[in-house]
Parts: structure tokens; sequence; C-alpha cells
């Protein structure tokens, strides 16, 4: 085999471990991300859930940089504290590094298996959550099978007497083995990915034990840069988990590496095997950053804090906060400019009404005067931008436009309505019912408090789906948002049942809060029938609906 076919089959086997394993993370995402979302909130405030959350994120995600993101951007919104969101991070690496462990195991039967069930799955049933699932098994047998594609291909490369020439040099000089290492994380983007490869070269003899433990370090340095360089153009509050995970992970890697080349220490307690003693390496690193991390991350978090400010001035205008409209009237005579200059400032009415929809989730909670003001001010920027986007399409339709634009002209305009009548839903009821458990002091039963979350998780997950569409008019992401108008009405009728059980119970609570528990879900109803009628067009123009419904795919 020559060099270069060598090298083809390796690119190939990495492309499909990267691949695989963003294939399961997006499964994950798709079927349970919003449950995941939810639990992670819901832990933030307890240090030791926190750390079990984002164990259990890592190894659903095989991510731990995807855990970083979503914690900052968590910490970024005023959602959790620093500190909480680093320990959550300490514990995605945990978990990142377990998955390593169990992927370094005889699967060989586990491919074939997973990817029959998965396709299959994936094949019998229109149901979102089980095609994810089917996704997700696929994607493991991939990743199973990427790692033998990894064995075969690295096979010719044991034979080979440059490859010698190159480790013996990398054994030789640790702090560039350390550095390409770091390179070679951030290229995968995935700690994950990188230390199979490295698994794979150690099980076949290929890097030494010292050799395969400093490249491990530098993996962990790798990996820890990748979420700061992710952030590094979002506001400071967000940037600071992914820096106090950088300043953790990447000195302590550091540090071990200095350590390591000082003592040389007898490798033999991480195991016999060479692939057996990198993923042990791996975790030991990870859990000694833990455990060194638990006292120090208020000080880290401080650390972090003042890195994120650096670049910004207290008395500077923040230019993130400038609001840039797209409603260029020069380009009104172009009509595809002038919808796509319409479709584009709306995305971030959509974002304002997903921040307002997510809010308010939360002062049901704990309601304050200051989130309810924040709230109103929100409604009035989604007035003002839409009422913009409209008076521009008119000037746009007065144009001559082909059928397609005209249509399209017409669902942006619809779409502006149904968005501003969120908003004043938000705004005239939500608010009204949280200024009235405010004032009269009342609180939700827990059965209560969960029923009603479980309801606004469900039309925070479809109002993103509606916002996709509008955008991208993506068909099947418009099936999907309507098909899942049933699951909503099941859970209101749940839930109905449930409050008036519990008030031929007698439930306090239950009473005291009866109608402003009902008004909410009378609310909430409303606006996924707004969101979902977003999909309308799109459906009609495929000929999916009729008499209103959706019907039956193809």
């Amino acid at each position: 085999m020559t060099g270069s076919s060598v090298l083809l089959h390796l690119a190939g086997a990495v492309a499909l471990l990267l691949w695989a394993t963003r294939m399961v993370r997006t499964g994950v995402e798709r079927a349970y991300g919003e449950v995941l979302r939810k639990r992670l909130r819901e832990t933030m405030g307890n240090p030791l859930l926190a750390l079990l959350v984002g164990t259990s994120l890592a190894i659903a995600l095989q991510s731990s940089t995807a855990v970083t993101l979503l914690i900052g951007s968590f910490a970024g919104s005023g959602l959790v504290t620093g500190v909480a969101g680093l320990l959550a991070v300490r514990g995605a690496e945990l978990g990142s590094a377990l998955v390593v462990k169990l992927l370094s195991f005889d699967l060989t039967l586990l491919a074939p298996t997973t990817i029959l069930a998965g396709t299959v799955t994936f094949m019998v049933t229109e149901r979102r959550e089980w095609r994810q699932l089917g996704r997700i098994m696929v994607g493991v047998g991939l990743l199973v099978l990427s790692l033998d594609l990894l064995a075969q291909a690295t096979a010719p490369l044991r034979e080979s007497p440059m490859l010698g020439l190159i480790v013996h040099y990398l054994a030789g000089d640790p702090v560039t083995a350390f550095l390409l290492a770091a390179l070679l994380t951030w290229a995968f983007h995935s700690s994950i990915a990188a230390v199979l490869f490295l698994v794979t070269l150690a099980s076949h003899g290929v890097l030494t034990p010292a050799l395969g433990i400093v490249m491990v370090l530098g993996v962990n340095l790798g990996s820890s840069v990748i979420a700061p360089l992710l952030t590094r153009a979002a506001p400071a509050p967000a940037r600071v988990v992914p820096l106090g995970n950088l300043l953790m992970r990447g000195a302590g890697s550091v540090m071990m590496l200095g350590l390591f080349l000082c003592f040389t220490p007898q490798l033999g307690f991480l195991g016999t095997d060479g692939g057996d003693r990198i993923v042990n390496a791996h975790i030991l690193f990870n859990a000694i950053v833990l455990v060194a991390g638990l006292p120090l991350a208020s000080l880290i978090e401080r650390t972090a804090t003042t890195l994120a400010n650096l670049g910004t001035k207290p008395d500077s205008p923040n230019l993130m906060m400038r609001e840039i409209s797209a409603l260029d009237e020069g380009v009104l005579e172009v009509p595809q400019l002038a919808l796509a200059n319409a479709t584009r400032e709306l995305v971030p009415v959509c974002e304002t009404v997903e921040v307002m929809l997510e809010r308010a989730h939360e002062l049901y909670g704990k309601p304050d005067k200051e989130g309810i003001d924040a709230l109103r001010a929100l409604d009035d920027r989604v007035d003002a931008r839409q009422a913009a986007i409209k008076l521009y399409l008119a000037k746009a339709a007065a144009q001559k436009l082909s059928e397609s634009e005209a249509q399209r002209c017409r669902e942006l305009i619809e779409g502006c309505v149904k968005l501003e009548q969120v908003g004043d839903i938000i705004v005239n009821n939500l608010l009204a019912h949280l200024r009235k458990q405010m004032a009269r002091g009342l609180s939700y039963t827990s059965a209560g408090f969960e029923e009603l979350s479980e309801l606004h998780t469900e039309v925070l997950a479809n109002a993103r789906l509606a916002f996709n569409v509008l955008i991208a008019r993506d068909l099947e992401t418009a099936r999907l948002l309507v098909s899942r108008k049933e699951r909503l009405r099941k859970l209101e009728r749940q839930s109905s049942r449930s409050h008036f059980l519990r008030l031929s119970e007698g439930a306090k609570r239950s009473v005291e809060t009866s109608a402003i528990h009902l008004d909410t879900i009378r609310d909430l109803k409303q606006i996924n029938s707004l969101l979902a009628s977003i999909a309308y067009p799109v459906l009609e123009e495929h000929g999916l609906l009729r008499d209103t419904r959706l019907r039956a795919a193809e």
C-alpha cells in the first residue's frame, strides 16, 4: 500500500470518527435537548448535582465542549453563577473521559448490531423521538466501526521507518509532542476523537508509554482552548466559564507536563496495555483537576471574569448592544434583496421573543418586579422592529413582484403579526398573572409548577421550530412543528385534570392559584397555536394541508 493510500484511509477513518460523534450529539440534542437544558438549569444551584449533571450531559452529547458552550450561555444570561458553571464543566470533562473508557473496550459486535437496530428504528416510524433514537444508535455503531478502521489504517504505518523516526524525535522533544497533540485536538474539535486516535496508536505499539502520556496532556490543553476560541466574540459574561475551564484544565495540563518531565514516574499503575495507559491517564488527569478545582473555583471564577472584561471599557459604549437595521430602502426595487433584508431583520425579533418566553418561564418560579419590567421593555423592542419590517415589506410589495415573491412577502408580514401577538400575550397575560401572584404572595404546589414548567418547555421548543420555519422555510421542520400540536394538547389535558383533582382533594395552594394556573394553560396553548400556524404556508405550498390538518407523509 502506497503512502498516499495509507493517508487516505487514515483520513477517512478519522473523518468517520468525527462524523459519528457529531451524529450521536445531534440525535441527543434533537430528541432530548430541551429536557437536558431544563434539568441543567434546575440543578445548577447545587454543586454536587451540577457536577453529576455535567458528567451525564458530556456522556450523552459525547462532547465536553458542547456542554461548556451551553453552560457558558446560561452564565451569560444570568441563569447560573460562574462558580456553579465551572463545577458543571469539571463534571463534563470527567464524563468525556469516561466515554473514551467505554469506547476502549472490545465492542466488535456492537457496530453491526446498533447500525442495524438504528436503521430499522429510523425507517419504520415517523415519531421524532424514535427517529432520533435510531440516529443515535447508528452514530454509536459508526463510532465503533471507525475505531476498527483506524486500527486497519494505521497497520501499514507501524512498519514504516519514517514513522519510527518521527516517534523517536517526538519522544526526545516532549514539548513539541505536547503542542502537536493540542493542535490535533483543536483541529478535531473533539477530545474524545483525539484520545481515541492516540489509543489506537498506543495499542499497536506506535507510541511509547511516556510519549503517550505527554500527548494525552496535550489533548487536554487543546480541548480547553476550543470553547474560548468559539466564544471570543461573545459578551463577557458568556466567556467566563470557557475561560475558567481554560485556566483549570489548560493550565493544569501544562503544570502536569512539567511535573511528569521532572519526576518521570513509573507508569505501571496505569495498566499494562498502551491503550489502557492512555485512557486511564486521561481519566486520572481530569479527576485530579476536578478535585484540585473544587476549592479554587471561586478564585478561578474571579480571575476568568477579570480576563473576560479586559477588552471592555466601563465608560465606552458597548457595541454588542448597538442595533443595526437590515432594512435598506435603497434595494426596494430589487425584490429578492428586499425580501432577504426583511428576513434578516426578523432574526433578532425571533431571538427576542425566544428570550421573552424563556424568561417568563423562569419568572414563574421566582417572580420579581425587575424581571417583569425587563420583559415589558423587550416587548417594546419587538413591537418597534416588527412595525418597521411590515412598513418595509409594504413598500416592497408596491414593486412588481413575481408570484413566489408576493407569497414570501405575505408570509413575512403574517409572521411579524404572529410574533407581535405572542409578545402581547406574554406581556398582557402572563405578566399579569405574575403580578397577581406577587401581590397575593401565592406559590404553586410542586406538582402544579412541574406541569406548568413542562408546558412552558414544550412551547419554547416549538417556538424555536417556528422561527426556523419562518426564516428557512424548511418543509420537514414545518411538518414536525404542526405534528407537535397534539403533544401540547395532551399535556394541557393532563395538567387540567391533575389540577382539578388537586382541587377536589382540597389542596390549599391549588385553590389559591387555580385561576392563574388555568389561565396560564390557556395562554400557552394560544401562543403555541400562533407559532404552529407559521408552518401552514410552507405545508400548503407542498400540498400537505387538508381542512387545516396535517396530512400523512407520502
